[in-house]
């Protein structure tokens, strides 16, 4: 049917979109085939602003060492601010958060591991191949390690709020300053975070994150005061 002709030249264009080599070609043939055009309506980049030729190098490399089950030697740099060489078999690819990361088996660990992709420094495309196994996740989940936050944020940053949390995580105080509520894990990426929106932010659960945001804040100060 027409519809059918459509939603397959549809899932065409997405794959096309994320650069496979062969996509835009077949998506070419079925559409002159269908006489049906899907409008060019997707279009994905993998890079950060200003380093489109690095990032999108990087996601070709990856790309085929996951299609063609080619180990890779990559140079990463942990949240630990260590700095490690691993050569890894590559299994995918996975965006989560609007972040990229790298499903791999570690051959130094002998284990499962997960990669921020943006945090690979080096990436080298080796000529061994190996024999993919299905990626095994993490027996203690993430969302086994999160806890309930909630933040106070002045309105003035409301479009910033929309950019991490869902309307029905939200309430609306009366003078217009939003509430969220969320699972998230504790750690540096979240202070960090949290620090970004200045005065706009208020902690209000858990208690003892106010008090580790306060003594970051206060470490910012001493450290850049005149």
């Amino acid at each position: 049917s027409k519809k059918e002709r459509q939603e397959i030249l549809t899932i065409m264009e997405s794959i096309s979109a994320t650069g496979y080599t062969s996509g835009r070609d077949i998506l070419t043939k079925l559409s002159a085939l269908f006489n049906v055009s899907t409008g060019n309506w997707l279009e994905v980049d993998f890079s950060r602003w200003g380093k489109s030729t690095c990032d999108n190098e990087k996601f070709e490399k990856l790309k085929i060492a996951v299609i063609q089950h080619k180990k890779i030697k990559i140079v990463y740099e942990n949240t630990r601010s260590e700095r490690m060489e691993r050569i890894v078999q590559p299994l995918k690819l996975s965006y989560k958060s609007k972040e990229w990361y790298l499903k791999a088996f570690c051959l130094k660990k002998q284990d499962f591991r997960i990669f921020k992709v943006n945090r690979i420094l080096k990436l080298e495309l080796l000529e061994e191949t190996f024999v993919p196994t299905p990626f095994q996740e993490p027996k203690k989940t993430l969302q086994q390690t999160c806890q309930q936050i909630v933040l106070l944020f002045s309105k003035e940053i409301a479009y910033r709020v929309y950019d991490e949390f869902d309307e029905t995580q939200i309430e609306y105080e009366n003078n217009g300053d939003l509430i969220a509520y969320a699972k998230m894990p504790v750690d540096t990426w979240l202070i960090g975070y949290l620090l970004s929106f200045g005065t706009n932010v208020e902690v209000m659960e858990p208690k003892y994150l106010r008090t580790i945001l306060a003594e970051q804040a206060q470490g910012i100060y001493e450290k850049n005061k005149t």
